[in-house]
């Protein structure tokens, strides 16, 4: 297949400072959840970014000292020489593949608690140090001494990013976690020396780092400026207009500007809440500020909208991260006319919750992700079959999609069989509730795939039984025959099955995707979930006229997504649709035309009205296949939810994890199935 010539624009390459960038696609900063404590998958990772075609790959925040320290999130360090060679290998392994290795240092000012390195935080001005435990910290007034040892810091780190091989060597004032943006804000200083006050003042100290950068590394690395153009605090903080302003004061000291918002949650906005290109309005008009490359994001993965925003000058180069973890090859598919095969970012942030655990990044679309060291995955190879064997995969959910894809890839004979009249399981019911429109790309790229392949036929509207898996004989079955949503108020808060009265209308998630609906226009949902669904069954029913309460034992509305950044416009879009939220509440019993609640604190008994009552609690494998075949001694495994309810990330990784393993031999239990750095002792 061949490019087509409308977007040969992207494939011109472009001069950064003293380099050249291959071509316009550019994976910028971002957390990862390995940084410092898994070296050796990170620098995998990014080296996968470069052999899939990103020109520029960039580091996640690198702590320049150790009073930058941002204990328990794991980022990168360079405190010292003895960091450099962790560096080096990640810059190692993007120059293999022909690409630019950019690092971003960072001091995170009021936003570095220094849990580790048990150093006083510093600011721009004194104020309470933010926190996401709300740690009891606070963070000292800079004075000029601080700065002057700043700038120091700044300037050496620089030159260990040098030596350790990178080529662009970033100034941080971005994401509202950069101290050159909390200098920058009106929000965060209120200095009343030459560092404050106007903003020619507050501009100060990022033009002095940048030149000091430039003296450091300048005549052989690029130095880039990364900025938010606003912290969406009106007149109180940064607008776009004032960053601008800004920008046009150092238009041309930077070799190349990287525009983002502030903070990461209004940054990486998910497909929910936001469509692609959300941050043009923010940062259209840099472009006709200066002549040095401008990038930004905003999870594009059309390439005609990449062409376009070239075109219309309102950037340089394309910036991605999320999309680059959902296809590390979108750079080489555009490039080869292999559009068909882009795996199309969903924006579901599951990649950003692992951040937040502290655990290795991970992908709903790419189960690969995170997997190129420690098991050996890649994106878009997959070793051949050693045997013919033929393969009956039982499901056709996200997990049997991927299995099945991965294994017809291998050169399996691969049967997939599913009872529903259409394909993707969980995902195709759910992507039809508001806001999970895009999650849908989970199952139609592995659809198209499946299309592509001779070896592998999917059935539909086949129901699997112990008896016709018997007659279709095939050598292996997988069952990925998903979960179901319970309706005894098992959940986190209550182990124990509640029984009440069948005659009470009540309905799980499973009932209203089915087209179900409550009898009743006062609807109770009680959500022990704490992801996405109780939040979204709430808006669904609200559009349809219901007066909803959503009813939670945590202090917030889907209170997991705060690890996915969504919870804060969760929460707002219910308050706003008028949807009463009772928060530190459990159910614990239905009757007739109530709820029982009891308090999460005291164990206090109360009653609210609820005509109707949606459970959205705790799921149940669906194995009853696995469970007839596993004794009867058919070749049999599961894989997805079947096999443990989890998310749909999980359930795709479960059956990549499956096609990859097929054919070897079952590793006993006390055997670690990955690879993991252990660290040397000093």
């Amino acid at each position: 297949m061949t490019r087509d010539p409308r977007y040969d624009i992207l494939f011109e390459p472009v001069r950064i400072g003293p380099l050249t960038a291959r071509n316009r696609f550019y994976q910028v900063p971002h957390c990862n959840g390995m940084g410092y404590k898994d070296p050796s998958a990170l620098a995998a990772m990014r080296g996968m970014k470069a052999e899939g075609g990103w020109a520029v790959v960039c580091t996640e925040m690198v702590e320049i000292h150790h009073t930058a320290d941002v204990a328990p999130f794991i980022e990168l360090r360079l405190w010292g020489d003895q960091d450099i060679p962790m560096l080096a290998r990640i810059a190692e392994k993007v120059h293999a593949h022909g690409s630019l290795a950019g690092i971003e240092l960072c001091h995170s000012g009021y936003t570095a608690n220094n849990l580790w390195s048990r150093e006083v935080p510093m600011a721009a001005s004194p104020m309470p140090a933010s926190s996401y435990n709300y740690d009891p910290v606070q963070a000292r007034g800079m004075d000029k001494e601080d700065i002057r040892n700043l700038r120091r810091a700044h300037r050496q780190a620089a030159l260990r990013s040098r030596e350790a091989g990178f080529d662009l060597v970033y100034v941080y004032a971005g994401h509202g976690l950069g101290i050159f943006q909390h200098f920058l804000s009106r929000a965060t200083n209120f200095r009343s020396d030459e560092y404050g006050g106007s903003l020619e003042n507050r501009a100060r100290l990022l033009r002095e780092v940048i030149a000091d950068t430039r003296d450091a590394v300048g005549g052989t690395c690029a130095v880039p400026v990364r900025i938010a153009m606003s912290e969406f605090q009106g007149a109180s903080g940064l607008e776009p207009a004032e960053v601008e302003d800004a920008i046009a004061m150092m238009a041309e000291l930077p070799d190349l500007w990287d525009l983002s918002l502030s903070d990461w949650s209004k940054d990486s906005q998910t497909s929910r809440f936001a469509e692609e290109g959300f941050q043009e309005p923010y940062i259209k008009g840099v472009k006709k500020l200066t002549t040095k490359p401008v990038v930004g994001v905003g999870r594009y993965t059309s390439p005609d909208t990449m062409v376009r925003v070239i075109r219309q000058g309102i950037m340089d180069m394309i910036g991605a991260a999320r999309p680059s973890i959902a296809d590390p090859f979108l750079p080489n598919k555009i490039r080869d006319g292999r559009l068909d095969d882009i795996r199309e970012c969903i924006g579901c942030n599951v990649c950003v919750t692992h951040d937040y655990t502290m655990t290795p990044l991970r992908c709903t679309q790419n189960p690969s992700m995170g997997e190129e060291w420690r098991r050996g995955w890649h994106p878009e190879l997959i070793r051949p079959r050693e045997e013919d064997k033929h393969i009956l995969v039982v499901g056709a959910g996200p997990a049997g999609l991927e299995a099945a894809r991965a294994l017809g890839q291998r050169g399996y004979q691969v049967t997939l069989a599913d009872k529903a009249s259409e394909a993707g399981g969980r995902v195709a019911r759910e992507c039809r509730l508001p806001g999970l429109s895009a999650w849908g790309r989970v199952r139609d790229w592995r659809l198209l795939q499946l299309n592509k392949l001779p070896n592998v036929q999917l059935y539909l509207e086949s129901e699997m039984t112990p008896e016709t898996v018997t007659e279709l004989g095939a050598d292996h079955v997988l069952v990925a025959t998903g979960s179901e949503w319970l309706r005894d108020l098992t959940g986190r808060h209550l182990l124990a099955p509640v029984s009440f009265d069948a005659a009470h209308d009540v309905l799980t998630p499973d009932d209203l995707m089915a087209g179900q609906r409550p009898r009743s226009r006062d609807v109770v949902i009680y959500d022990d979930d704490h992801y996405y669904m109780g939040g979204v069954l709430a808006e669904l029913l609200t559009r349809e006229g219901c007066r909803v309460t959503l009813v939670t034992p945590a202090p917030v509305a889907s209170a997991f997504t705060k690890a996915s950044l969504e919870q804060k416009a969760i929460q707002a879009r219910l308050l706003g649709q008028g949807i009463r939220i009772i928060a530190n509440q459990a159910v614990v019993g239905i009757g007739e035309g109530h709820v029982s609640l009891e308090c999460v604190f005291t164990g206090e008994l109360s009653r609210i009205d609820a005509g109707s009552v949606v459970l959205v609690t705790a799921r149940r494998p669906i194995d009853g296949l696995w469970q007839a075949l596993a004794p009867a001694g058919v070749p049999v495994s599961r894989a997805g939810d079947c096999y443990g309810p989890s998310t749909i990330a999980a359930a795709v990784h479960s059956g990549r994890r499956f096609a990859e393993n097929f054919g070897r031999p079952e590793p006993d239990f006390l055997e670690i199935p990955f690879r993991r750095e252990v660290t040397a002792l000093s």
